[in-house]
Protein backbone atom coordinates (compact mmCIF):
# COMPACT_ATOMS: atom_id res chain seq x y z
CA UNK A 1 0.00 0.00 0.00
CA UNK A 2 1.35 3.44 -1.45
CA UNK A 3 1.89 5.76 2.15
CA UNK A 4 -0.04 8.94 2.01
CA UNK A 5 1.92 12.17 0.53
CA UNK A 6 2.09 15.41 2.62
CA UNK A 7 0.32 18.27 0.78
CA UNK A 8 3.25 20.42 -0.88
CA UNK A 9 2.39 23.87 1.04
CA UNK A 10 5.78 25.25 0.28
CA UNK A 11 5.78 24.81 -3.66
CA UNK A 12 7.27 22.49 -6.08
CA UNK A 13 10.32 20.70 -4.79
CA UNK A 14 13.35 20.80 -7.22
CA UNK A 15 14.28 17.87 -8.38
CA UNK A 16 17.70 17.66 -6.80
CA UNK A 17 19.80 15.11 -9.87
CA UNK A 18 20.84 17.80 -11.96
CA UNK A 19 22.95 19.74 -8.86
CA UNK A 20 24.07 15.59 -8.07
CA UNK A 21 25.19 14.88 -11.93
CA UNK A 22 27.44 18.18 -11.95
CA UNK A 23 29.02 16.62 -9.08
CA UNK A 24 29.66 13.45 -11.27
CA UNK A 25 33.60 12.15 -10.57
CA UNK A 26 33.52 11.75 -14.35
CA UNK A 27 33.17 15.71 -14.16
CA UNK A 28 35.39 16.70 -11.45
CA UNK A 29 38.18 17.45 -13.69
CA UNK A 30 36.15 19.62 -15.92
CA UNK A 31 34.65 21.29 -12.63
CA UNK A 32 38.23 21.62 -11.29
CA UNK A 33 39.26 23.43 -13.96
CA UNK A 34 36.23 26.32 -13.70
CA UNK A 35 37.34 26.40 -10.50
CA UNK A 36 40.65 27.48 -11.04
CA UNK A 37 39.73 29.52 -13.69
CA UNK A 38 37.16 31.53 -11.80
CA UNK A 39 39.81 31.68 -8.99
CA UNK A 40 42.14 33.17 -11.00
CA UNK A 41 39.53 36.19 -12.18
CA UNK A 42 39.06 37.10 -8.41
CA UNK A 43 43.21 37.22 -7.90
CA UNK A 44 43.38 39.38 -10.60
CA UNK A 45 40.00 41.44 -10.25
CA UNK A 46 42.13 41.45 -6.35
CA UNK A 47 45.45 42.59 -7.41
CA UNK A 48 43.71 45.65 -9.46
CA UNK A 49 42.11 46.45 -6.33
CA UNK A 50 44.97 46.36 -4.69
CA UNK A 51 46.83 48.88 -7.32
CA UNK A 52 44.04 50.97 -7.50
CA UNK A 53 43.35 51.66 -3.95
CA UNK A 54 47.10 52.15 -3.63
CA UNK A 55 47.15 54.93 -6.12
CA UNK A 56 44.28 56.02 -4.65
CA UNK A 57 45.98 56.30 -1.20
CA UNK A 58 49.51 58.19 -2.32
CA UNK A 59 47.43 60.59 -3.98
CA UNK A 60 44.86 61.37 -0.88
CA UNK A 61 48.23 61.67 0.87
CA UNK A 62 49.11 65.04 -1.30
CA UNK A 63 45.57 66.31 -1.93
CA UNK A 64 45.33 69.49 0.22
CA UNK A 65 41.88 68.28 1.70
CA UNK A 66 42.24 66.98 5.37
CA UNK A 67 40.81 63.75 5.87
CA UNK A 68 40.39 62.09 2.98
CA UNK A 69 42.60 59.15 3.00
CA UNK A 70 39.58 58.47 5.05
CA UNK A 71 37.46 57.40 1.98
CA UNK A 72 39.94 55.37 0.64
CA UNK A 73 40.67 53.19 3.85
CA UNK A 74 36.96 53.06 4.47
CA UNK A 75 36.21 51.83 0.90
CA UNK A 76 39.26 49.39 0.84
CA UNK A 77 37.45 46.36 2.31
CA UNK A 78 33.63 46.11 0.64
CA UNK A 79 35.31 47.90 -2.70
CA UNK A 80 37.72 44.27 -2.33
CA UNK A 81 34.80 41.88 -2.34
CA UNK A 82 33.00 43.73 -4.59
CA UNK A 83 35.92 43.67 -7.23
CA UNK A 84 36.27 39.71 -6.86
CA UNK A 85 32.56 39.20 -7.07
CA UNK A 86 31.96 41.03 -10.27
CA UNK A 87 35.24 39.32 -11.49
CA UNK A 88 33.51 35.67 -11.43
CA UNK A 89 30.64 36.89 -12.44
CA UNK A 90 32.03 38.24 -16.04
CA UNK A 91 34.20 34.90 -16.38
CA UNK A 92 30.93 32.53 -15.23
CA UNK A 93 29.69 32.79 -19.08
CA UNK A 94 32.67 31.51 -20.62
CA UNK A 95 32.84 28.61 -18.28
CA UNK A 96 31.18 25.20 -18.85
CA UNK A 97 29.10 24.33 -15.99
CA UNK A 98 25.63 22.06 -15.44
CA UNK A 99 22.97 24.79 -15.73
CA UNK A 100 22.04 23.85 -12.08
CA UNK A 101 25.33 24.20 -10.60
CA UNK A 102 25.72 27.81 -12.38
CA UNK A 103 22.11 29.16 -11.18
CA UNK A 104 23.57 27.91 -7.11
CA UNK A 105 26.55 29.50 -8.03
CA UNK A 106 25.00 32.67 -9.66
CA UNK A 107 22.37 33.47 -6.79
CA UNK A 108 25.41 32.82 -4.11
CA UNK A 109 27.42 35.42 -5.47
CA UNK A 110 24.48 37.57 -5.84
CA UNK A 111 23.91 37.49 -2.29
CA UNK A 112 27.68 38.28 -1.63
CA UNK A 113 27.49 41.35 -4.00
CA UNK A 114 24.43 42.30 -2.73
CA UNK A 115 26.19 42.24 1.71
CA UNK A 116 28.82 43.89 -0.17
CA UNK A 117 27.33 46.67 -1.25
CA UNK A 118 25.35 47.48 2.04
CA UNK A 119 28.85 47.18 3.58
CA UNK A 120 30.15 49.64 1.38
CA UNK A 121 27.17 52.06 1.73
CA UNK A 122 27.38 52.19 5.47
CA UNK A 123 31.34 52.43 4.86
CA UNK A 124 30.66 55.37 2.60
CA UNK A 125 28.21 56.82 5.06
CA UNK A 126 30.75 56.68 7.85
CA UNK A 127 33.96 57.86 5.59
CA UNK A 128 31.84 60.72 4.68
CA UNK A 129 30.97 61.80 8.31
CA UNK A 130 34.73 61.39 9.36
CA UNK A 131 35.78 63.64 6.65
CA UNK A 132 33.57 66.48 7.37
CA UNK A 133 34.80 65.83 10.90
CA UNK A 134 38.42 65.72 10.60
CA UNK A 135 37.70 70.02 9.33
CA UNK A 136 37.20 70.88 12.32
CA UNK A 137 39.17 70.16 15.18
CA UNK A 138 37.40 69.35 18.75
CA UNK A 139 40.43 69.70 20.99
CA UNK A 140 40.75 73.71 20.29
CA UNK A 141 40.16 76.04 22.86
CA UNK A 142 36.91 77.37 21.83
CA UNK A 143 35.34 74.15 19.88
CA UNK A 144 31.73 74.61 20.32
CA UNK A 145 30.84 74.55 16.52
CA UNK A 146 33.04 71.37 15.91
CA UNK A 147 31.43 69.90 18.84
CA UNK A 148 28.08 70.69 16.95
CA UNK A 149 29.02 69.00 14.08
CA UNK A 150 30.59 66.09 15.50
CA UNK A 151 27.56 65.36 17.81
CA UNK A 152 25.07 65.25 14.73
CA UNK A 153 27.16 63.99 11.98
CA UNK A 154 27.91 60.52 14.58
CA UNK A 155 24.60 60.39 15.69
CA UNK A 156 23.09 60.65 11.64
CA UNK A 157 25.54 58.68 10.57
CA UNK A 158 24.99 55.83 13.02
CA UNK A 159 21.03 56.33 11.61
CA UNK A 160 21.72 55.91 8.51
CA UNK A 161 23.71 52.55 9.09
CA UNK A 162 21.44 50.88 10.56
CA UNK A 163 18.68 51.60 7.67
CA UNK A 164 21.34 51.06 4.96
CA UNK A 165 21.92 47.63 6.77
CA UNK A 166 18.48 46.75 7.01
CA UNK A 167 17.57 47.24 3.96
CA UNK A 168 20.74 45.55 2.21
CA UNK A 169 19.28 42.40 4.58
CA UNK A 170 15.97 42.62 3.35
CA UNK A 171 16.91 42.98 -0.42
CA UNK A 172 19.31 39.91 0.14
CA UNK A 173 16.26 37.97 1.88
CA UNK A 174 13.75 38.64 -1.19
CA UNK A 175 16.64 36.42 -3.30
CA UNK A 176 14.85 33.35 -1.64
CA UNK A 177 11.43 32.57 -3.19
CA UNK A 178 10.24 30.96 -0.01
CA UNK A 179 10.98 34.46 1.80
CA UNK A 180 9.26 36.46 -0.73
CA UNK A 181 5.79 33.97 -0.29
CA UNK A 182 6.12 34.53 3.28
CA UNK A 183 6.32 38.35 3.00
CA UNK A 184 3.37 38.40 1.16
CA UNK A 185 1.55 36.33 4.09
CA UNK A 186 3.29 38.75 6.80
CA UNK A 187 2.35 41.81 4.77
CA UNK A 188 -1.45 40.58 4.40
CA UNK A 189 -1.39 40.92 8.39
CA UNK A 190 0.77 43.84 8.58
CA UNK A 191 -1.75 46.34 10.72
CA UNK A 192 -1.69 43.66 13.64
CA UNK A 193 1.79 42.94 13.42
CA UNK A 194 2.65 46.84 13.52
CA UNK A 195 0.71 47.42 16.27
CA UNK A 196 2.19 44.32 18.48
CA UNK A 197 5.48 45.37 17.23
CA UNK A 198 5.05 49.28 18.30
CA UNK A 199 4.31 47.86 21.65
CA UNK A 200 7.14 45.95 22.14
CA UNK A 201 9.74 48.70 20.98
CA UNK A 202 8.11 51.66 22.78
CA UNK A 203 11.16 52.30 24.44
CA UNK A 204 13.65 51.76 21.69
CA UNK A 205 11.62 53.36 19.37
CA UNK A 206 11.26 56.43 21.90
CA UNK A 207 15.35 56.28 22.15
CA UNK A 208 15.93 56.54 18.83
CA UNK A 209 13.47 59.45 18.33
CA UNK A 210 14.74 61.26 21.22
CA UNK A 211 18.32 60.63 19.44
CA UNK A 212 17.06 62.63 16.66
CA UNK A 213 15.96 65.57 18.58
CA UNK A 214 19.04 65.72 20.35
CA UNK A 215 20.97 65.61 17.40
CA UNK A 216 18.94 68.69 16.24
CA UNK A 217 18.19 70.81 18.91
CA UNK A 218 21.53 70.20 20.44
CA UNK A 219 21.02 69.90 24.43
CA UNK A 220 24.35 68.40 24.27
CA UNK A 221 27.47 67.82 22.38
CA UNK A 222 30.55 65.76 22.31
CA UNK A 223 32.81 66.92 25.05
CA UNK A 224 30.13 68.73 27.00
CA UNK A 225 30.90 69.32 30.82
CA UNK A 226 27.61 68.13 32.65
CA UNK A 227 26.45 67.52 35.64
CA UNK A 228 23.85 64.82 35.70
CA UNK A 229 21.95 62.74 39.11
CA UNK A 230 24.81 64.96 40.76
CA UNK A 231 28.19 63.25 38.81
CA UNK A 232 30.05 66.10 36.63
CA UNK A 233 31.83 64.48 33.84
CA UNK A 234 32.69 64.97 30.09
CA UNK A 235 30.41 63.85 27.09
CA UNK A 236 32.58 60.77 26.37
CA UNK A 237 29.83 59.07 23.13
CA UNK A 238 27.04 59.65 21.89
CA UNK A 239 25.15 56.39 20.00
CA UNK A 240 21.74 55.91 18.57
CA UNK A 241 20.11 55.00 21.73
CA UNK A 242 22.06 56.26 25.05
CA UNK A 243 24.89 58.67 26.06
CA UNK A 244 27.75 57.88 27.68
CA UNK A 245 28.85 59.95 30.42
CA UNK A 246 33.14 59.82 31.86
CA UNK A 247 33.00 60.81 35.03
CA UNK A 248 35.79 62.65 36.63
CA UNK A 249 37.24 59.52 38.40
CA UNK A 250 37.12 57.82 35.17
CA UNK A 251 33.83 56.15 35.73
CA UNK A 252 31.29 55.93 32.86
CA UNK A 253 27.85 56.76 33.25
CA UNK A 254 25.37 55.31 30.68
CA UNK A 255 22.50 57.70 30.00
CA UNK A 256 19.68 57.21 27.82
CA UNK A 257 18.34 59.79 25.33
CA UNK A 258 14.66 59.80 27.09
CA UNK A 259 16.59 60.91 30.74
CA UNK A 260 17.98 63.58 28.42
CA UNK A 261 15.13 64.89 26.62
CA UNK A 262 12.47 64.19 30.04
CA UNK A 263 14.50 65.74 32.79
CA UNK A 264 16.50 68.27 33.12
CA UNK A 265 20.68 68.65 33.77
CA UNK A 266 23.46 70.77 34.21
CA UNK A 267 25.51 71.81 30.99
CA UNK A 268 27.98 73.86 31.91
CA UNK A 269 29.48 74.18 28.23
CA UNK A 270 25.62 74.62 26.44
CA UNK A 271 27.32 77.70 24.32
CA UNK A 272 30.76 78.70 25.34
CA UNK A 273 33.17 76.30 27.52
CA UNK A 274 34.58 79.84 30.03
CA UNK A 275 33.21 79.52 33.24
CA UNK A 276 33.58 81.17 36.62
CA UNK A 277 34.78 79.58 39.38
CA UNK A 278 34.31 80.54 43.19
CA UNK A 279 36.77 80.03 46.61
CA UNK A 280 34.80 80.35 50.01
CA UNK A 281 37.03 81.03 52.53
CA UNK A 282 36.72 82.18 56.56
CA UNK A 283 38.37 84.26 58.48
CA UNK A 284 38.85 86.13 61.62
CA UNK A 285 37.02 89.60 61.78
CA UNK A 286 40.68 91.68 61.98
CA UNK A 287 41.38 90.03 58.28
CA UNK A 288 42.75 92.88 55.88
CA UNK A 289 40.48 92.49 53.01
CA UNK A 290 43.02 94.87 50.72
CA UNK A 291 46.32 92.57 50.80
CA UNK A 292 44.28 89.85 50.67
CA UNK A 293 42.79 90.99 47.44
CA UNK A 294 46.15 91.76 46.80
CA UNK A 295 47.20 88.36 46.82
CA UNK A 296 45.07 86.93 45.34
CA UNK A 297 45.67 88.86 41.80
CA UNK A 298 49.13 87.72 42.29
CA UNK A 299 48.20 84.05 42.19
CA UNK A 300 45.92 83.99 39.50
CA UNK A 301 48.70 86.01 37.52
CA UNK A 302 50.92 83.48 38.03
CA UNK A 303 48.36 80.14 36.93
CA UNK A 304 48.51 78.98 34.19
CA UNK A 305 44.75 78.06 34.27
CA UNK A 306 43.44 82.15 34.61
CA UNK A 307 41.98 83.26 31.38
CA UNK A 308 42.89 86.87 32.30
CA UNK A 309 39.20 87.54 32.27
CA UNK A 310 37.39 87.69 36.31
CA UNK A 311 39.55 88.24 38.95
CA UNK A 312 37.99 89.70 43.24
CA UNK A 313 37.60 89.37 46.39
CA UNK A 314 34.64 90.45 48.31
CA UNK A 315 33.25 90.13 51.74
CA UNK A 316 29.69 87.89 51.18
CA UNK A 317 28.89 87.22 54.57
CA UNK A 318 29.32 88.67 58.08
CA UNK A 319 29.05 85.38 61.11
CA UNK A 320 29.07 85.73 64.34
CA UNK A 321 32.53 84.20 64.34
CA UNK A 322 34.00 84.67 61.34
CA UNK A 323 33.76 86.57 58.24
CA UNK A 324 33.28 85.09 54.68
CA UNK A 325 35.43 85.75 52.01
CA UNK A 326 34.40 84.73 48.20
CA UNK A 327 37.14 84.70 45.31
CA UNK A 328 35.46 84.72 42.24
CA UNK A 329 37.94 83.55 39.36
CA UNK A 330 37.76 82.53 35.29
CA UNK A 331 38.46 79.56 33.51
CA UNK A 332 38.59 78.79 29.72
CA UNK A 333 36.69 75.21 30.61
CA UNK A 334 35.21 73.23 33.74
CA UNK A 335 38.53 71.67 34.37
CA UNK A 336 40.84 74.49 34.78
CA UNK A 337 38.79 76.16 36.67
CA UNK A 338 38.66 72.89 39.30
CA UNK A 339 42.61 73.24 38.76
CA UNK A 340 42.80 77.39 39.21
CA UNK A 341 39.90 77.05 41.93
CA UNK A 342 42.15 74.42 44.06
CA UNK A 343 45.75 76.28 43.32
CA UNK A 344 43.49 79.73 45.12
CA UNK A 345 42.10 77.83 47.99
CA UNK A 346 45.82 76.22 49.01
CA UNK A 347 47.64 79.75 48.41
CA UNK A 348 44.98 82.15 50.08
CA UNK A 349 45.11 79.80 53.41
CA UNK A 350 49.05 79.65 53.30
CA UNK A 351 49.54 83.40 52.67
CA UNK A 352 46.88 83.83 55.95
CA UNK A 353 49.07 81.03 57.79
CA UNK A 354 52.52 82.91 57.15
CA UNK A 355 51.26 86.56 56.90
CA UNK A 356 48.45 86.83 59.01
CA UNK A 357 48.22 83.83 61.46
CA UNK A 358 45.80 85.89 63.91
CA UNK A 359 43.16 86.14 61.35
CA UNK A 360 42.58 82.60 60.94
CA UNK A 361 39.04 81.38 62.43
CA UNK A 362 39.25 81.81 66.31
CA UNK A 363 36.90 80.90 69.29
CA UNK A 364 36.50 83.90 71.71
CA UNK A 365 35.44 83.79 75.36
CA UNK A 366 34.61 86.44 77.77
CA UNK A 367 35.98 85.46 81.79
CA UNK A 368 34.34 86.94 85.14
CA UNK A 369 36.93 86.56 88.18
CA UNK A 370 34.80 86.51 91.13
CA UNK A 371 35.37 90.55 91.75
CA UNK A 372 32.94 91.00 88.71
CA UNK A 373 35.93 92.28 86.44
CA UNK A 374 36.02 90.94 82.86
CA UNK A 375 38.84 89.94 80.44
CA UNK A 376 38.82 88.86 76.95
CA UNK A 377 41.15 86.23 75.39
CA UNK A 378 41.53 84.28 71.97
CA UNK A 379 41.70 80.74 71.33
CA UNK A 380 39.99 77.76 72.55
CA UNK A 381 39.21 77.94 76.58
CA UNK A 382 37.83 75.92 79.61
CA UNK A 383 34.84 77.71 80.28
CA UNK A 384 34.01 75.49 83.77
CA UNK A 385 37.38 77.43 85.02
CA UNK A 386 35.43 80.17 85.28
CA UNK A 387 32.21 81.49 86.55
CA UNK A 388 30.56 82.28 83.44
CA UNK A 389 31.38 82.52 79.84
CA UNK A 390 29.57 84.06 76.45
CA UNK A 391 30.39 83.77 73.04
CA UNK A 392 30.64 87.04 71.32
Amino acid sequence: MTPPVAPDIAGPVQDPSPVLESLRLGDLPDLLTVCALLAGAALLAIIVHAVIFAIAAKAADRTPIKGDEIIVRKLRGPARVIFAVLAVQFTMPGTSMPDALRELLRHGLSLVLILAVTWLVIQSIRAGAQLVMAQYNIDAEDNLQARRVHTQLRVLARILGVIAGILGVGVALTTFPAVRQVGASILASAGIAGVVLGLAAQKVLANFLAGLQIAFTEPIHLDDVVVIDGEWGRVEEITTTYVVLKIWDERRLIIPFTRIIDQSFTNWTRTKSQILGTVFLHADYTVPVAPLRAELQRIVEASPHWDKRVCGLVVTDARPDTLELRALVSAANGSKAWDLRCEVREKLITFLQREHPECLPRTRVVLTDPAGRESSGGGSSNAGAAKGSARE
